[in-house]
């Protein structure tokens, strides 16, 4: 099976070379990390001198929706990512399965979840340090905390000016908490609230 022989030309190659940390993460802590453009171009030369490929397959996909410390949207992705190691010489493979997480404000989370499976599939295959480098692109995100959001929610209430406007904010807030009946309870307590409240006003 040539493959496990491309594999180990393939880390020997890194060996000498290496993969430098040439950027920063600017949100964090300042860490010195490899992005995955880094890791491309280091590896495609040798990848193709060796005669292997990489191909990936997603096995499974799950995005949540966390809000950020400021009361932004962030989408969490959790991608469970199978990586076929094929030499050319002979077609045996080898299977990498590796698990890649990303938050992102956008419509980027998967691509960054995707990067980050392919990143530390060949760190492990191929014996790549990786030390300081636990980055999703270079992007730090602040996730509020569960009683954050639900204080934030039921001050919305509290200050909402109309009934249309505290229905949106109480199907956001049921929404985001669909699984937690004691979140329930005090949202829906404080919606009841904020509709009397309303209703005395318009009267």
């Amino acid at each position: 099976m040539k493959v496990y022989e491309a594999i180990n030309n393939v880390t020997a190659a890194l060996a000498k070379t290496g993969i430098s940390k040439d950027r920063r993460n600017s949100q964090g802590s300042g860490y010195m990390f490899r992005g995955i453009d880094d890791v491309y171009g280091a590896l495609a030369p040798l990848l193709a001198a060796h005669g292997l490929c990489i191909l990936p397959r997603v096995i499974s996909r799950e995005v949540k929706e966390q809000t950020s410390r400021s009361g932004g949207l962030l989408f969490y992705t959790v991608l469970l990512v199978e990586f076929d190691f094929v030499a050319k010489e002979d077609w045996s493979k080898h299977t990498v399965c590796t698990i890649g997480e990303a938050m992102d404000s956008g419509d980027k989370s998967t691509n960054k979840a995707m990067s980050a499976a392919y990143k530390y599939a060949c760190f492990l295959a191929f014996c790549i340090p990786t030390e300081g480098d636990n980055d999703a692109d270079a992007s730090t995100h602040a996730v509020q905390s569960d009683e954050s959001v639900i204080l934030n929610v039921i001050a919305g209430l509290e200050g909402a000016g109309t009934l249309a406007e505290a229905q949106d904010i109480y199907v956001k807030g049921v929404g985001r908490f669909k699984e937690s009946p004691e979140a329930l309870v005090r949202i829906r307590e404080a919606k009841d609230a904020a509709k009397a409240r309303l209703q005395k006003v318009a009267a």
